[in-house]
């Protein structure tokens, strides 16, 4: 989930530093900066913290206005909102299914319930008539989505994207 972040700092131009962390053993001074545990976690120069990566981004988007990622009408940025929102019933698979070959089990029912998410991210690609989840250029919702379509070979789940032409297209 840090890659969300990470791609948000470079798309605003914004310096920074990558502290990377071992998430199987958290060092105690993280903890205390996120108890969760979980990353990305942004720090300012003026020590104030910000964690989990929709928030973070939105954060930077807040703080670093000179390029826009997020919509300025309201209903746009709902829009992008809900299909994160339907994006987060996606990630999963892409976990269950790889995982679930690696330990030599029956995915075929994860792989069909998988194909008809992403047709449902197709059809909302299509009816957008864009390259872009956000429009004709690269939003923050397409950021958001993006680091596990970029994971899609390598977690052996690409062929289910087989039916998805205009999500293929995006990718």
């Amino acid at each position: 989930f840090a890659q969300r972040t990470r791609l948000v700092l470079t798309a605003k131009g914004v310096k920074h530093d990558i502290i990377n962390i071992n998430l199987k053993d958290k060092p105690d001074w993280f903890l205390e900066k996120n108890p969760f545990g979980t990353v990305p976690v942004l720090e300012t120069s003026s020590g104030q913290v910000i964690y989990e990566s929709p928030i973070t981004c939105e954060y930077l988007d807040e703080v670093y206005p000179e390029k826009k990622l997020l919509p300025s009408d309201p209903f746009e940025r709902a829009q992008q909102k809900m299909l994160l929102e339907l994006y987060s019933k996606v990630i999963p698979y892409f976990y269950k299914i790889s995982m679930g070959k690696k330990r030599g089990e029956d995915v075929s029912a994860a792989e069909v319930e998988f194909t008809e998410k992403l047709s449902q991210l197709n059809e909302a690609l299509a009816k957008k008539k864009t390259k872009y989840f956000g429009g004709d250029s690269v939003t923050m919702i397409d950021y958001l989505i993006w680091p596990w379509f970029e994971r899609a070979e390598m977690m052996n789940v690409k062929h289910c994207l087989a039916n998805t032409p205009e999500l293929r297209k995006w990718i």
